[in-house]
């Protein structure tokens, strides 16, 4: 058995950090003592919230801009992180997008940013990653994927869950090929989670949201991070190719009817 390697020894990016789901997970690996490389879109914001993140947890975090359309930029943003940190363990594809756009109105124009981010973002940042693990002899790749797309269905979003489920086929191509190379690739598929996004569309939406949960509340990033912790862990060694669902039980049900209790029938005799 392998001696198991402290956080602290451990180089982790998160893609999409600056916010939400991401800066969620870029706080606990921080808190567990891992040097942690977040990126955004924005650099000046991802300078602030690396910045934020080591005043609150007084981890190691370094705030990169980043477009992960931009295969060069994806590219320097792993040698960066290999160079500051001697080596890059973990990868955390989690930039995303979600736009909201029934199909009737969609332009290939919109088809086109969401896959190019969520799907071809994701795909860029485990080949930029990749060499720096080969070099390490190991690495743990964890994609941010979600229940819509994969599991279920939302109108308005149908480009944005195509993207999601066209990462898990990614994932799985993707697992076979690195295995051989002792790198895992596993992705976390988020129910509702309280984050800027979701908050933006409305109390309505996150009352109603709530109702349809069994565990009876939205779930908060931290629920997410501690999913995407245990897969990046060394005791996930033997998990590859596997998605994790955190929902609340939310996919659980066949119908709303399905959440109230249902009525005891006392046994005949």
């Amino acid at each position: 058995m392998t001696r198991p390697t402290p956080w602290h020894e451990r180089s982790v990016v998160v893609t999409g950090g600056t916010r939400g789901i991401g800066r969620g997970i870029a706080e606990l690996f921080a808190r567990r003592g891992a040097a942690v490389v977040l990126t955004g879109r924005d650099e000046v914001t991802a300078r602030e919230v690396a910045a934020e993140l080591v005043r609150s947890t007084g981890g190691r975090v370094t705030g990169l801009g980043l477009d992960v359309r931009d295969a060069g930029a994806v590219e320097a943003m792993a040698a960066e992180t290999e160079r500051r940190h001697g080596h890059l363990d973990v990868l955390c594809a989690n930039a995303g997008i979600f736009p909201e756009k029934p199909l009737r109105e969609m332009t290939a124009a919109d088809v086109d940013e969401v896959l190019a981010v969520n799907l071809r973002g994701s795909i860029l940042a485990v080949r930029a990653c990749l060499p720096a693990m080969e070099r390490a002899g190991h690495g743990r790749v964890v994609l941010t994927s979600s229940i819509t797309g994969p599991t279920t269905g939302y109108a308005g979003w149908s480009h944005y869950g195509a993207s999601k489920a066209g990462q898990l086929g990614f994932l799985r191509g993707a697992a076979l090929e690195l295995a051989p190379l002792g790198i895992t690739v596993n992705a976390v598929l988020p129910g509702n989670i309280r984050t800027e996004g979701l908050t933006a569309l409305g109390e309505e939406y996150v009352r109603r949201m709530a109702a349809s949960i069994p565990l009876g509340r939205i779930g908060e990033t931290s629920d997410i991070a501690h999913a995407v912790g245990f897969l990046a862990s060394d005791e996930a060694a033997f998990i590859t190719g596997q998605t994790l669902t955190v929902d609340g039980g939310q996919t659980v049900p066949e119908s709303l009817d399905a959440l109230s209790p249902a009525e005891v029938v006392p046994a005949a005799g």
